[in-house]
């Protein structure tokens, strides 16, 4: 499942590249906490999917009312009417008519954004804004954890049970859940790779020389063979066929994992290609496509968490947003602000959360790029405080480490 994300843009180092691969274990398995409400009726998960590449935020969720918007996104901006209109969510948003889904959400008040958000982060290299949006710090240069790895450390000690914590999908463990708590690993596009016979002789070979290995190898098969069980073994050769479908069959996945009493609490996905310098399109085109994935995941989500969805939380999120200005390619450079989409039973929503900016050219960042007025380590904090209770001193130091000043976003969850 892949869309390429460096068609247009800068290439991964080698020795990066190397590193990101070489980073986690395709499977690795730790008994980890999960937190319960005191009176034991909740059993909050949190699902992060990571959109690489950069999303226009202006096109995926339209400032309709702002009266430079048309005149800044030309012939790819968004409108109420035509063929395709956008979905008015209030007077001033609308959102893209790709994701009647989270719309239908937005509705039922399971769906909010934050627009004009970012992280600190004020460059525009794929690289480091990943690193920053990944690592949790302010600067690019920590590539050690991530975040989300050190939030499941993080969580309190009163309510825990045993239970599997943390889970990874994708070939590699992607830095946001990369760090010392040990995380399942789920790979949908390898899964069926090895034989059992190849797997038994792997396992012998490890066991007296790496016996740590050789337990998480075994426990690595273990959720494989839950997968294959729960259906998901066939999503190697659709997802290889088309990377939308597979944003759908990934998230069908980590909701089959985590769906189960043992199952995992926290998981992190990522899907590549939002990097649209060239032929973004508007309501239609390769925008939409990329939407349109993302919708079907969140689908996926609802669907396969069954009972579970009530006290979910899902954020989509991205490294930064992209010109309010279309280029003459008709696609969007790198910019800086964008939105962050949440869903789910446990978001408060119907609600587009936004300090707006104003798109005059005086009131863009650097006179070219939707101005941050929301950091999104605000709207991350508030989430991992509502649904695990993390305090704002552990958020502060431990989870984004350097960030005390910056408070958690309130009421984001009912």
């Amino acid at each position: 499942m892949e869309v390429a994300v460096w068609d247009c843009c800068e290439l991964p180092s080698p020795s990066r590249r190397r590193f990101l691969v070489a980073g986690g274990a395709m499977f690795a398995w730790a008994q980890l906490p999960r937190l319960a409400s005191a009176a034991g009726t909740r059993d909050p998960r949190l699902v992060v999917i990571v959109l690489r590449g950069a999303l226009d935020g202006l096109a995926a969720v339209a400032p309709i009312g702002d009266p430079n918007y048309e005149k800044l996104h030309g012939q790819i901006a968004l409108s109420l009417t035509g063929d395709h209109p956008a979905i008015p969510l209030d007077t001033f948003f609308a959102l893209h008519p790709a994701m009647p889904v989270f719309g239908r959400l937005f509705k039922e008040g399971r769906a909010t954004i934050v627009h004009a958000t970012a992280t600190g982060y004020r460059e525009r290299s794929h690289f480091d804004g990943q690193d920053v949006l990944e690592s949790g710090y302010p600067a690019p240069g920590h590539v050690q954890s991530g975040w989300l790895n050190r939030a499941i450390a993080a969580l309190p000690s009163a309510g825990r049970v045993t239970a599997r914590g943390g889970l990874a999908v994708g070939p590699s463990t992607a830095l946001i859940m990369r760090g010392q708590v040990p995380v399942l690993g789920w790979a949908p596009q390898i899964a069926n790779a090895a034989s059992d016979d190849l797997a038994s002789r792997v396992m012998d070979l490890y066991a007296d020389r790496d016996p740590i290995l050789k337990t998480a190898l075994a426990q690595g098969l273990e959720t494989e063979r839950i997968a294959t069980r729960e259906g998901m073994g066939g999503a190697k050769p659709a997802a290889a066929r088309d990377a939308l479908a597979g944003m759908r069959l990934t998230a069908e996945g980590a909701a089959k994992l985590m769906a189960p009493d043992d199952g995992p609490r926290i998981a992190a996905l990522a899907f590549d290609g939002w990097d649209t310098h060239a032929n973004e399109g508007g309501a239609t085109g390769r925008l939409a496509q990329l939407l349109g994935g993302l919708d079907g995941a969140f689908e996926a989500l609802e669907k396969g968490l069954g009972n579970r969805w009530q006290d979910t939380s899902v954020v989509a999120i991205t490294e930064f947003g992209r010109t309010a200005r279309i280029n003459g390619t008709v696609g969007t450079d790198h910019g800086t602000a964008t939105v962050a989409f949440l869903a789910g039973g446990a978001i408060k929503g119907g609600r587009v959360i936004a300090d707006w900016p104003g798109l005059k050219d005086e009131q863009l960042f650097e006179r070219r790029d939707l101005k941050p007025t929301t950091d999104l380590r605000s709207v991350l904090k508030g989430l991992l405080a509502d649904q695990f209770q993390l305090t704002p001193a552990a958020l502060g130091d431990a989870v984004f480490p350097q960030s005390g000043d910056i408070r958690p976003m309130s009421g984001l969850c009912a």
